[in-house]
Formats: C-alpha cells, sequence, structure tokens
C-alpha cells in the first residue's frame, strides 16, 4: 500500500460498516485505519485481525491518524447525534436518510464542520444519494415534465419492523414493490397522478407465534396507518425454514423517470435504475467513493457540510482527470 493512501476510519460495525470494509478492500487508494465501536471492541471479528478496533467514545484521540471517518450508524438515533460531534474532529461522510429532516441534519453538521475546519458529506447513498441526482438532472434538463420515483422489489427495513411488533408475529420481512402498470404509463409519457396504492404494493411474509390466528395477523398488519394501510398489501404465512431459506438477504432498488416535452409534441424520457442483491453492500460502496471526494475537497481547502449535488463526479474516481477525459468522455 502506498504512502499516501486516503486512511478511513469507520464509525459503527453493523450492515453497513461491514459493506464499507468490503468495499474498502477493493480501493487501492484507501485502507482501513481502524473500526469505531460502542460495543466492546475485543467483541468484533473483522476481516483483517490487524485492523484497530477502538471505542467510539475515544475517537477524538485518533482524529491525526484518520483523513476521512465514515459514520454507519443509524439514521433514527445515531447520526443526529454522530453527525454533528463527529465533524468537530474528521472530515465525514454518512448515509442521512431522513429526507424531511435533511435541512435541519445539514445546518447543525454544517455549523461544526465549518468551526472545525472539517468537509462533510451527508445524505450520501441511492436515495437520498443517487437518486437525487437523477431528480436534479431531469428536473434541469426537461423543465416541463414530471419526475416519478419508484423503489423495489426490495426489502424494507422499517416496514419489516412494524410487521414484526404486530401481536402473534414471530418473524417476518416485507418487500416494497413497484406496481407494473404504473411504470409504463410514465415511461410512455402519460405524465399520469398517481396515488399511492397505484405505485407500489406491498407483499409480507410473516412466521406466526403458536396459537396465533393468521387472519387476525392479517387483518392487523393490512390496516396498519402509515405503513400498509395505503397500498395494497398481501401477507404470506410461511415457517422459519422458509423465512431462513428464501427472505435472509436485503436485495432493493428502484427507478427514478422524469418524463417531458422539448418541444410541441416530443415526448422525452430519461430514467435510472438500480437493482440490488444487498442495499446494505451498495450504500456502503457509495460512501466510500464519496469517501474519496470527501478527502480531495477537504484537501482544497473546503470547509463546511456539503451533499451529493455539491460533489464533481470526477472527485468520486480514483483516476485522473486526464485518464477519465480519455477513457470515459
Amino acid at each position: 500500500m502506498s504512502s499516501h493512501a486516503i486512511r478511513v476510519g469507520i464509525a459503527g460495525y453493523g450492515n453497513l460498516g461491514r459493506g464499507a470494509v468490503a468495499a474498502l478492500a477493493r480501493c487501492p487508494d484507501m485502507r482501513l485505519a481502524g473500526v469505531f465501536t460502542r460495543r466492546a471492541p475485543a467483541s468484533l471479528r473483522l476481516p483483517d485481525p490487524a485492523t484497530p478496533v477502538l471505542p467510539l467514545n475515544d475517537a477524538a484521540a485518533h482524529r491525526h491518524d484518520i483523513d476521512v471517518m465514515i459514520l454507519c450508524g443509524g439514521s433514527k438515533d445515531d447520526l443526529p447525534v454522530q453527525g454533528p460531534e463527529l465533524a468537530q474532529w474528521f472530515t465525514t461522510v454518512d448515509s442521512y436518510d431522513t429526507h424531511a429532516r435533511i435541512p435541519r441534519y445539514f445546518e447543525a453538521v454544517d455549523a461544526a464542520a465549518r468551526a472545525h475546519g472539517n468537509l462533510s458529506i451527508i445524505a450520501v447513498g441511492w436515495d437520498p444519494g443517487l437518486f437525487s441526482i437523477s431528480r436534479l438532472v431531469g428536473e434541469a434538463i426537461l423543465p416541463d415534465g414530471a419526475t416519478y420515483t419508484f423503489w423495489g422489489k426490495g426489502l424494507s427495513q422499517g416496514h419489516s419492523d412494524a410487521i414484526r411488533r404486530v401481536a402473534g408475529v414471530r418473524a417476518g420481512v416485507q418487500y416494497t414493490i413497484p406496481v407494473p402498470e404504473a411504470i409504463e404509463r410514465v415511461r410512455a409519457g402519460e405524465r399520469p397522478a398517481l396515488s399511492t396504492r397505484e405505485k407500489h404494493r406491498r407483499e409480507c411474509y410473516v412466521v406466526l407465534e403458536p396459537g396465533a390466528d393468521p387472519r387476525q395477523v392479517e387483518q392487523a398488519i393490512v390496516t396498519m396507518p402509515d405503513y400498509f394501510a395505503d397500498y395494497d398489501t398481501q401477507v404470506h404465512i410461511i415457517d422459519e425454514a422458509t423465512l431462513a431459506r428464501e427472505h435472509a438477504g436485503m436485495p432493493h432498488g428502484g427507478f427514478v423517470i422524469r418524463s417531458g416535452r422539448t418541444g410541441a409534441s416530443e415526448n422525452q424520457a430519461m430514467e435510472f435504475s438500480l437493482k440490488l442483491g444487498s442495499n446494505p453492500a451498495f450504500t456502503s460502496s457509495v460512501l466510500v467513493a464519496y469517501a474519496r471526494a470527501a478527502w480531495r475537497m477537504k484537501s482544497a481547502g473546503e470547509t463546511g457540510a456539503r451533499t451529493v449535488f455539491d460533489v464533481a463526479p470526477g472527485l468520486l474516481s480514483p483516476q485522473s482527470p486526464e485518464m477519465l477525459r480519455k477513457a470515459l468522455l
């Protein structure tokens, strides 16, 4: 490994943290400098036993050993605290994904990063993130148009948690599935006004507690406000072996489609799609690419918070601008 490799720290070692370790192993210009955890450090087993595993509370003491810290905590409870706190000590990248609260989170991280001369890129991933860029580009190029975002087929962690809280449910997962007819209408340039029910449906696979009434469980799920009541929802009762065998992965993906006109009658459509075998593994790969950009921006003297809208695409690549012009332009 060359001496100028970007030294990357990882804060949190759940699904996203493990994915970031794997993604860094594929980037010769970067190296994993340490994993910071709230758990007992000795309890973590990393692919390379020589990787330092350190208490998250001690992270500030290692600020001179880390060029970029990738924050792999959750958006609900972890990042609202860890984002501004760690931006005091490190250049950071995170995947904060509570869309409605992004402006408030941005302000908190921006204040902390600016005050301490660091740079932080927030809300990095595929939505928010890559899908956000696609929406922006589509609206800029086709101002007379409409933007549609479809998610899935994919396992929704929040909705899966919701069905597991239903009385009588031992275990379960939920998939969000786009309605094919809605996608085709958008692709055809109709610009339809689609209701929640018309855009997505939900499919649940549930393992029951012994003695639970499947009809009561199904009714409790399909009528759950905020989660399932506004969708066509199917509930499949399965056994634990089937759940473990067929639903252990975390696939996801989706589409962003911008449909619009450039003249009196020309229908134009722009589409960006993802088909992911593992949601956290892909999201962490996006985080690693933006960690490279964050370090380059910090090295150029930038400070404060940024989003994917503020990052030039060339900064994501390990290739030089000259090579990118030659090979990809």
